[in-house]
């Protein structure tokens, strides 16, 4: 008589949980890459030779974060958003929080919708009123996020 193989069995099973693992480790590689991509890309967009001077609006440093958004992640002075390292951190977190945001909205937190609601606004990208630039944006931003990714996969590790 044959044993009697479950799903719940089989993933006890070595080679299923460093499947399972492998499985975990890539979703996230894959978030990380993404998350690398689509902050490059908007740094690309927004201000690629880390210009230091205020934007029209008082927007600064590598992301270009007006206050605001700034004030919203951190306590630390808004100036240092021209240190690059604060900046990177800033960003990142303001991405988790764009993320949140439009996964509890129902939305996939994508390269294109990330940029959407960088640019245009979280409520309007989530209410689908976003303005025709910050759509051309996002395109410009999921466009040259892709093409970071194959870069870094042509180049290889280093």
């Amino acid at each position: 008589m044959k044993p009697t193989v479950t799903w719940r069995t089989a993933l006890r099973t070595p080679f299923c949980v460093s499947l399972l693992l492998l499985v975990m480790g890539v979703a996230s590689v894959a978030h990380a890459s993404s998350r690398w991509s689509t902050l490059e890309a908007i740094h690309q967009l927004e201000n690629p030779r880390d210009l230091t001077c205020p934007g029209p609006k008082g927007e600064l440093g590598a992301y270009q974060f007006r206050p605001a958004t700034w004030s919203l992640h951190t306590e630390v002075p808004f100036q240092r958003a021209l240190e690059r390292p604060m900046s990177d951190l800033v960003a990142g977190r303001h991405y988790e929080w764009l993320s949140r945001r439009l996964e509890a909205a129902g939305l996939r937190a994508n390269p294109y919708n990330i940029a959407l609601a960088w640019n245009g606004g979280i409520t309007a990208a989530v209410n689908g009123r976003s303005s025709r630039a910050a759509h051309a944006y996002a395109a410009r931003a999921a466009n040259l996020a892709e093409a970071l990714v194959q870069e870094a996969l042509q180049r290889g590790p280093r």
